[in-house]
């Protein structure tokens, strides 16, 4: 009896040795590598955007029914409101760098006045209205995978309609269309493939431009009109191409 349980406890222990050892030459499965995604910002894109605007008007009478007159300042007013548009434009990336071209147009209904400062015995009030902007830009940015900042610069125009009123009857108008030119900044973030929302802001230096008021197409004065315009604006963009792509 002892001989039997002697041979087998020895052939238990030669098992599990067996299978110690086959354990033990099993090879070793590294685990898969995590694949990261990142956020490409290159692509066309088109969008939308709305907000508000001020824009800055400082008048000098130049001329009074045609003959020119010494220059005289009337005063300045804000002309404020809503703006609302859309925008396209191309973005290509260079590592964590981005570059872009846009085109951005918007309505606009920008409106203020101000009581002429020589008028004290006449209170003609001046009125500013702004109702269309354009901005045509190119952009640097840099990118935290879905999150741009980015500066903008370039070329902007504005179409303005200015009055003269008395008691609310208007006495003189005009309108003009000018170029000038903007810088801005903004900061974007893709929250979903191909979609983005930011917020931007725009300085637009429109310069001085003289405008000619009519009264039933008589000349009745001349303005030089100094405008400035800042906007700021709530973007949504579609970026075409699926901007998610994969890293290891």
């Amino acid at each position: 009896m002892k001989k039997v349980l002697l041979a087998s406890a020895c052939l238990l222990a030669l098992t599990g040795a067996a299978s110690a050892a086959d354990l033990a030459a099993r090879p070793y499965t590294k685990a898969p590598v995590a694949i990261a995604s990142i956020y490409n910002w290159s692509g066309f894109y088109i969008g939308a955007n709305a907000g508000g605007g001020s824009s800055h008007n400082c008048w000098d009478t130049t001329s009074v029914a045609g003959a020119a007159v010494a220059t005289t300042s009337e005063g300045c007013h804000d002309a404020t409101g809503a703006v609302a548009g859309g925008q396209i434009g191309y973005r290509w990336q260079s590592a964590a760098w981005v570059f872009g071209l846009e085109a951005q147009g918007d309505w606009a209904n920008l409106k203020g006045s101000n009581t002429s400062s020589p008028a004290a015995f006449f209170p003609l009030v001046n009125n500013t209205k702004i109702d269309a902007i354009g901005l045509f830009t190119g952009q640097v940015g840099y990118a935290w995978n879905n999150v741009l900042w980015y500066v903008k610069g370039g070329a902007a125009v504005t179409h303005n309609k200015f009055s003269g009123t008395l008691a609310g009857v208007t006495f003189g108008d005009a309108s003009d269309t000018r170029w000038g030119g903007t810088i801005g900044t903004g900061i974007e973030f893709g929250f979903a493939p191909n979609w983005s929302v930011g917020f931007e802001y725009n300085h637009l230096f429109m310069g001085k431009h003289n405008d000619s008021f009519t009264v039933v197409g008589v000349p009745f004065r001349a303005d030089n009109i100094k405008q400035d315009v800042d906007m700021g604006t709530v973007r949504l963009n579609y970026t075409f191409g699926g901007p998610v792509v994969a890293k290891y």
